[in-house]
């Protein structure tokens, strides 16, 4: 729903299948706006209850999640406690909107004045392909580096006002940060869905222009906004959330460090993980440009919230976690985490880097011994690989990742795993939609797949 570049990385396997809403008829009427589909199965328990529900509950999950664990006490396993909720004395202000704010324009001038090359995306349904501006990993380096001249306390950043308590601000207005952030995307996702109107000519994703304007709204109507040449869904699903979950875990770790006099191997562990995590989704940056969050979803509240304000204020619970409890942890167990973190990455990379490469070029050396099954749509379903294990092991690997990001924050507390219970229950919902679109899509070629490939996530278990 709003896990953003994971949805991207990991695909959807062998069959893609677009998200939103579902029509009954293959209609392309919905491609042009203000043409609705004859009949819309509405998702995430749509067209009203559900999308009110998610936009009003997520930023709620989000207070939750620094009201029931932060400085003053967090929801404790040994004994069973649940402290009271405390989301400070300011949760809102001016400073924390400009703050936000400027992180948010500071990305967009790296991304437009760095070096970059241009990438051309998938044909869209009016036939067009749209030309993108790519330089996530230079971004990341460069902001990276920004930081590293704080904490070291180089010269030129004072010269321009910047200073290294600046990182302690996120930490010391962390509620701030995150009311700037629901604000700001909830105003961005009503622009973007007035703007989707501006034309009869706007292409429009087919789950998106239903005709229920809250629906819309939230799931994404207009399928590629952009100002100019600047594609908006790109930049926000890959740039500033992502680059500023890693700033914001560097900022924990700034004031661990200015707490307690020292950074614990707990703090460097998720702090590392995080960030070759980051650098992997930049580094294959163009392969956004097939999946489903840029080929079929509109840009909405779904896809806005989830870039510029989930990732960056829940993913980093772990690194918020340790600098009230920061954690020592022995060597074997660092060993332990350590292992799984590698194990699911090399999972995670040769699964997607083996669906790709069987999709570009079916003859290549790396994947001409794969088996599969040819449907009746022409397309191709592994059977033999990694894709032969679990009909979705990139999820399965993805999730082992994220538990490796949880465990250095110990067994005492609830809030950090956070991050793996929602995810893998999300992963799991994802994949019974999966699986019923591919149904839908490749009938009894689908009963035979799942007969060879048995297993949706874990093999001999789900």
């Amino acid at each position: 729903m709003v896990t953003t570049r994971r949805q991207a990385a990991a695909g959807s396997g062998n069959g893609d299948a677009p998200r939103g809403s579902r029509t009954k008829k293959d209609s392309s009427k919905s491609d042009v706006a203000g043409r609705h589909p004859d009949h819309v199965e509405y998702e995430f328990f749509g067209p009203i209850l559900g999308p009110i529900g998610i936009v009003v509950g997520l930023p709620a999950v989000m207070f939750g999640l620094y009201g029931f664990c932060g400085k003053h006490g967090c929801v404790s396993l040994k004994p069973f406690e649940i402290p009271e909720v405390n989301i400070g004395d300011r949760a809102i202000s001016f400073e924390g909107f400009l703050v936000y704010l400027g992180w948010i324009f500071g990305v967009a001038l790296l991304h437009l004045v760095l070096p970059s090359s241009r990438k051309l995306g998938v044909s869209l349904a009016n036939g067009k392909r749209l030309e993108y501006r790519m330089n996530g990993l230079l971004v990341y380096a460069t902001t990276l580096l920004l930081v590293y001249a704080l904490v070291a306390d180089w010269d030129w950043p004072q010269k321009i006002g910047l200073r290294a308590s600046m990182l302690g601000y996120v930490y010391d207005h962390y509620v701030e940060l995150i009311s700037a952030s629901v604000v700001c995307t909830l105003l961005f996702s009503i622009a973007l869905y007035l703007a989707s109107f501006r034309s009869k000519s706007v292409l429009c994703a087919k789950g998106g222009d239903t005709g229920s304007r809250i629906y819309d709204f939230f799931i994404g109507r207009e399928l590629n906004p952009r100002i100019g040449s600047f594609d908006l869904k790109e930049f926000c699903e890959l740039y500033p959330g992502l680059i500023g979950w890693v700033v914001i875990d560097l900022a924990m770790a700034y004031k661990q460090h200015e707490i307690h006099g020292s950074v614990s191997n707990s703090m460097a562990m998720v702090c590392l993980f995080h960030a070759i995590y980051v650098a992997d989704a930049l580094y294959y940056e163009k392969s956004i440009l097939t999946t489903m969050d840029i080929v079929h979803d509109g840009f909405g509240f779904m896809l806005a919230f989830g870039d510029l304000a989930w990732v960056p204020f829940t993913y980093t619970v772990q690194a918020r976690y340790l600098v009230d409890h920061p954690i020592h942890l022995s060597r074997a167990f660092l060993a332990v985490v350590l292992a799984l973190k590698i194990v699911g990455y090399l999972a995670f990379r040769g699964a997607n880097g083996q669906k790709d490469m069987f999709r570009r070029d079916p003859n290549s050396p790396k994947v001409k011994h794969i088996k599969y099954i040819k449907t009746k749509r022409g397309t191709r379903l592994m059977v033999s690989g990694w894709w032969g294990i679990a009909r979705h092991i990139n999820y399965t690997a993805d999730w082992i990742m994220g538990l490796s990001w949880c465990l250095p924050c110990g067994f005492d507390h609830v809030v950090p795993y956070f991050y793996a219970i929602y995810f893998g229950v999300l992963l799991i919902h994802r994949d019974l939609r999966d699986g019923e679109a591919c149904e839908n899509k490749y009938g009894s070629d689908w009963d035979k797949y799942c007969n060879v490939v048995k297993y949706r996530l874990i093999p001999f278990v789900y």
